[in-house]
């Protein structure tokens, strides 16, 4: 079909976004990392309600009971183009303390223009934004000229081991053709000043390495000397890795944002103190200022049963994430900083990924986002976190970040993923669903 530089009369992509987003977010699907919680099946039946509404067939798949993913597949209306586009979504959420929060986390509250609850950022808003777009077109007809496979996943807060990865692994046929993807943490808008917005595009992101460390020792009354105390050696172990200072290593996409953000700002880039520029950005600079450098940041400790027994063992988790190229460099640093006496072992480990900021997708994006708003500027940045996209670039999928948002400036959207009050403007929601309608018409 011919791309459309409006949506076609009678249209509203952006129509059901705030509700269907509101609906989502009160199916509590929040992921405690071992399958104790509620699961998804509730948010994927919603989903596959939805599709199945307007006249699309879904595939619903458990990797196991409750946690659930759906998947659907959008023919194209050009029988030419077989190159499918993938956009993939999580229903997931980490947990909530409701105790701790303006409005309840499951309530989808609209309050002070903004909707509340766990997953209004992650990723719930982007759920509900292709929801409205996918259902808006159905209904009208309006079919994109390439085939588009939807997935809402399972488990992306743990890994995707019960989600992504095990679609991936299990049934590679429901992406058969697929080339390109869009997914989560990636379109949303930094305000350099009233007439420019910078939209950053993830095209990278970090590999992850949780990791457990162990010290073996000699247990013992606490009232003796010991030489061969676990928890000291840990200790000691733990406090240099915590405090060791990762040396800058800027890669093509983080030197590509440190670029545009530098001539948009007016400030010249130091290539050895990149921190000088970030700190100009505000709360997206904490986002992006994780990397420029590998990170390691200890999250548990845990040794011992009684106060005066000296424990045989003790053992800390990490957080450690590595740059895309610097896997083995992150490793070898591990081991010299850790010393002989501390076993580490990888409880999850996921690869680095990266591509590049070109193409015509990326020109879609581009084009989307300044037909809604004028001041935009499209710019490529890695992500220090993880997302399905890792689990999808193992097919030889093309992967970006690409969920649109133009927010308010004084919004701390660094601070609503996995934060106390998430919540998203209703304003952005609608300016997201009609940027994804458009960008569909120019894929």
């Amino acid at each position: 079909m011919t791309p459309s530089p409006t949506p076609a009369r009678g249209s509203r992509p952006d129509a059901e976004v705030v509700d269907l987003c509101r609906d989502l977010i009160r199916i509590d699907t929040s992921n405690f990392g071992d399958s104790s919680g509620p699961g998804e099946r509730a948010a994927a039946e919603y989903v596959a309600g939805q599709l199945s509404d307007v006249g699309l067939e879904t595939v619903v798949v458990e990797s196991e009971p409750g946690r659930t993913s759906v998947v659907t597949r959008i023919e194209g209306a050009d029988p030419s183009r077989t190159d499918a586009l993938l956009i993939h979504g999580h229903l997931d959420v980490v947990p909530a303390d409701a105790a701790d929060w303006t409005h309840h986390p499951f309530s989808g509250e609209i309050a002070d223009g903004c909707v509340w609850g766990r997953g209004a950022v992650d990723m719930k808003d982007m759920d509900a934004m292709v929801l409205s777009v996918v259902r808006d077109r159905v209904r009208a007809g309006r079919l994109p000229d390439r085939p588009v496979v939807l997935a809402f996943l399972a488990d992306e807060e743990a890994g995707g081991g019960l989600g992504a990865h095990w679609a991936v692994d299990h049934h590679p046929e429901l992406f058969e053709g697929v080339t390109e993807a869009i997914g989560e943490v990636g379109g949303f808008s930094l305000t350099v000043r009233d007439d420019l917005r910078l939209y950053l595009i993830e095209t990278a992101q970090k590999g992850i390495a949780w990791m457990r460390l162990t010290v073996d020792g000699t247990a013992g009354h606490g009232s003796m000397l010991s030489h061969d105390n676990a928890v000291t050696e840990l200790a000691e172990a733990v406090g240099r890795l915590g405090r060791y200072e990762w040396p800058v290593r800027i890669t093509p996409a983080v030197r590509a944002f440190l670029d545009a953000a530098g001539e948009a700002l007016g400030v010249e880039l130091d290539p050895e103190d990149p921190e000088s520029l970030l700190k100009t950005l505000g709360n997206v600079g904490r986002i992006v200022g994780a990397t420029v450098r590998n990170t390691t940041n200890p999250t548990m400790l845990q040794a011992g049963y009684k106060h005066n027994v000296i424990p045989g063992k003790a053992e800390a988790r990490v957080d450690g994430r590595f740059l895309p190229g610097y896997q083995e460099e992150f490793e070898a640093t591990l081991d010299e900083v850790l010393g002989p006496r501390v076993r580490r072992e990888y409880l999850v480990h996921d690869i680095a990924v990266e591509t590049e900021f070109s193409g015509s997708l990326v020109d879609a994006m581009s084009t989307a986002l300044m037909a809604e708003d004028p001041g935009a500027r499209t710019v490529p940045y890695c992500l220090s976190g993880g997302t399905d996209a890792k689990s999808f670039s193992t097919l030889g999928i093309r992967c970006f970040g690409f969920a649109p948002l133009r927010l308010p400036p004084d919004l701390d959207f660094a601070g609503m993923f996995h934060g106390v009050d998430e919540r998203v403007p209703t304003e952005s929601l609608q300016f997201g669903a009609r940027v994804l309608d458009r960008f569909l018409d120019l894929t």
